[in-house]
């Protein structure tokens, strides 16, 4: 499979395409870059296909917009009147974006991202979080951070989190100033945690181990990207193409089963060298790579977007704007990039 780029080694395809699965081999072959049918996961069931590769941490990814992580449309619904801050509220919210579609369930680790067509001045940021309300229930402490996207400029993202995964069960309410709403509901917790030296993949629900899963992770100079990832989207079937990522004709074709990871382009995903390599020794292009006899199906079918993915054991960590590499930063590093400075209690709101 393909991973983002990352120092070091080539990038993987984006979250917002579809990207091919990892047709690399052992090591020596060429990796090639992915292109995934993931352009709408909200809105279009990921027909739309875009250009992508399956590469590891030292690669360079096409950049594209961060595509809406759990069902529904780019763009919120209208919003009831609230009441207002005492600041005007910013015109960049007239045009900004929610990854989380309306009346969608995610995974514990989906964080809220809002982005923007235009760069929001450093002077004006404090004035949107202000108008960026969130509600839950129960009572959860979160805050806003502003995140580089690898795609967009700085000042086009900023995100939201708890100090800790969300709880199962939380019913979230977004409001974007005047203009819009969303609610979403965190569903069970489910975190699979990646052992790159033991090329093994732990599946936990609940806080409960119950899967272990032989793997195949990037080779050496195409490693997997370490670190907390969130699953971004899904798709039965990903085109991947070396050439999108200066692969050279290393593989193209279509990879079952991938599972989205970072807009650079890391899956987990269905890979038939899975079949000799798996709990053996690490051979893709900086994907995960799963065997064809119905594992991969499965752990597709197990997961949704806001799962986490973890990786131990690999060389460098995913940046915060590599997909939802949030995580990787610790709470009082997350409040630093807050125009704010501090978090705040979310209650339940109509």
């Amino acid at each position: 499979m393909y991973t983002h780029d990352a120092p070091g080694r080539p990038a993987a395809g984006h979250p917002h395409r579809p990207a091919g699965r990892d047709t690399h081999g052992p090591a020596g072959r060429r990796p090639r870059r992915p292109r995934s049918v993931a352009a709408a996961l909200a809105a279009a069931c990921g027909l739309l296909l875009a250009a992508t590769g399956c590469a590891g941490t030292t690669s360079s990814a096409a950049a594209e917009p961060t595509a809406p992580a759990a069902g529904g449309t780019h763009r919120p619904t209208a919003a009831p009147s609230r009441t207002a801050p005492a600041v005007p509220e910013p015109a960049a919210l007239a045009g900004a974006r929610v990854n989380v579609g309306e009346g969608a369930t995610v995974g514990v680790g989906m964080p809220i991202s809002v982005t923007f067509p235009h760069p929001v001045p450093e002077s004006r940021r404090a004035a949107v979080e202000h108008w960026l309300s969130v509600g839950t229930e129960p009572s959860v402490t979160g805050a806003w951070s502003w995140v580089k996207d690898r795609n967009l400029l700085d000042g086009q993202r900023v995100d939201y989190r708890p100090p800790a995964y969300w709880k199962p069960g939380t019913r979230v309410t977004l409001r974007v100033g005047t203009q819009a709403v969303r609610h979403f509901t965190v569903g069970r917790s489910l975190t699979a945690t990646v052992d790159v030296r033991g090329h093994t993949m732990t599946v936990e629900e609940d806080g409960r181990p119950s899967t272990r899963i032989p793997v195949t992770a990037g080779r050496p100079g195409l490693d997997t990207w370490n670190g907390t990832m969130v699953v971004m989207d899904k798709q039965p079937k990903v085109y991947m193409d070396s050439r999108t990522v200066g692969l050279g004709d290393a593989y193209h074709g279509y990879y079952a089963w991938a599972v989205h990871v970072t807009t650079s382009g890391t899956y987990v995903h269905q890979n038939p060298n899975a079949n000799t390599y798996a709990g053996r020794d690490n051979v893709t292009h900086g994907c995960v790579g799963l065997a064809t006899d119905g594992t991969a199906e499965r752990f597709y079918q197990r997961v949704m977007p806001g799962d986490v993915i973890r990786v131990t054991g690999s060389k460098e960590t995913v940046e915060a704007g590599n997909g939802y590499g949030d995580w990787n930063l610790t709470w009082s590093e997350w409040l630093s990039h807050s125009a704010t400075g501090k978090g705040g209690t979310g209650h339940a709101r109509p």
